[in-house]
């Protein structure tokens, strides 16, 4: 029998060191460039939301890459957006981070799982883009497969860093892929232990999002249990995909990443809850609450 998981955690001092402050020469490429493939013709907000998510945490160049259908709506929502279709959009040519230059990319949010096409273009772009990739969503279920598990070890082998941020339904259909004996975390040992072996089987960071949030890197896990109840509403994951992606795209290593992004995620839900009431928060709350989290550390 192996050791139960003993979680770590990140002290204050820790999170404030990682906070990407930028350089008094910074230009918008040096503060980092984030490509979003989000937003479903259908759910078109998700890409909205994980990109002005991105946008406060820092990130200098936000470039969402969506449906067609989603590109007008989606522009409309912040003008300092980059917003354009995926229809013949090469992922293979997105360009790979240099230094000074940190890239990273999202994908999945706002996609349909159950949609082959969009499973399809989730798995092309985690295959191809050099940089590292954050998937979300509807992407998770794609890479809950057979040919997902092949991409990821295919990602894995060419040292390209992946990240998945599954919550609890998520994680039981990557686990049933990789044939994982594990149900749905019921305490914290339970969710440590599913966290560590799908970073294992899938090779790649895993956020197991909940009232709190564990985070393995396959080696270490990281516990963060600041959660609220505010945060239980649509977008909100969305939102924490747009805030990690972000800290990727500036550069910092995954594991840092994740858990300021979770972190202040769950800071923010707190100040929004203060000023609207807890049953009142949605994910705009959030996002608008993110300057509020940041500064306070």
């Amino acid at each position: 029998m192996t050791d139960p998981v003993v979680p770590q955690t990140y002290e204050a001092s820790q999170l404030e060191a990682l906070l990407p402050y930028p350089s008094k020469d910074a230009n918008k490429y040096t503060r980092g460039h984030l490509y979003l493939v989000a937003g479903s013709h259908a759910y078109p907000g998700a890409a909205a939301l994980a990109s002005l998510a991105s946008q406060r945490c820092g990130t200098g160049y936000t470039q969402v890459i969506c449906a067609p259908e989603s590109v007008n709506l989606i522009r409309s929502v912040h003008p300092s957006l980059v917003v354009e279709s995926w229809d013949g959009f090469d992922f293979s040519s997105l360009a790979a981070p240099r230094p000074g230059h940190p890239i990273a990319c999202v994908v999945g949010s706002g996609f349909d799982g159950n949609d082959p096409e969009q499973n399809a273009r989730a798995l092309e772009v985690i295959a191809h883009v050099v940089a590292p990739v954050l998937a979300d969503g509807g992407a998770l279920r794609a890479l809950a497969s057979d040919r997902g598990l092949e991409v990821a070890a295919e990602r894995a082998k060419l040292g390209r860093e992946l990240v998945l941020t599954p919550h609890g339904g998520e994680a039981k259909a990557l686990a049933d892929a990789a044939h994982l004996a594990l149900d749905v975390a019921q305490d914290e040992t339970q969710a440590c232990t599913l966290a560590r072996e799908l970073s294992q089987a899938y090779q790649a960071l895993i956020v197991l999002k909940g009232p709190n949030t564990y985070l393995s890197n396959g080696d270490r896990v990281v516990a963060m249990r600041l959660g609220t109840p505010a945060l239980a509403k649509a977008g909100t994951g969305d939102v924490l995909a747009g805030m990690i992606g972000s800290f990727l795209a500036q550069g910092l290593d995954p594991l840092d990443a994740a858990v300021l992004g979770a972190t202040l995620h769950a800071e923010a839900g707190a100040f929004a809850a203060r000023k609207v009431g807890e049953i009142s928060v949605v994910a705009e709350d959030v996002i608008a609450s993110i300057p509020e989290a940041i500064m306070s550390l």
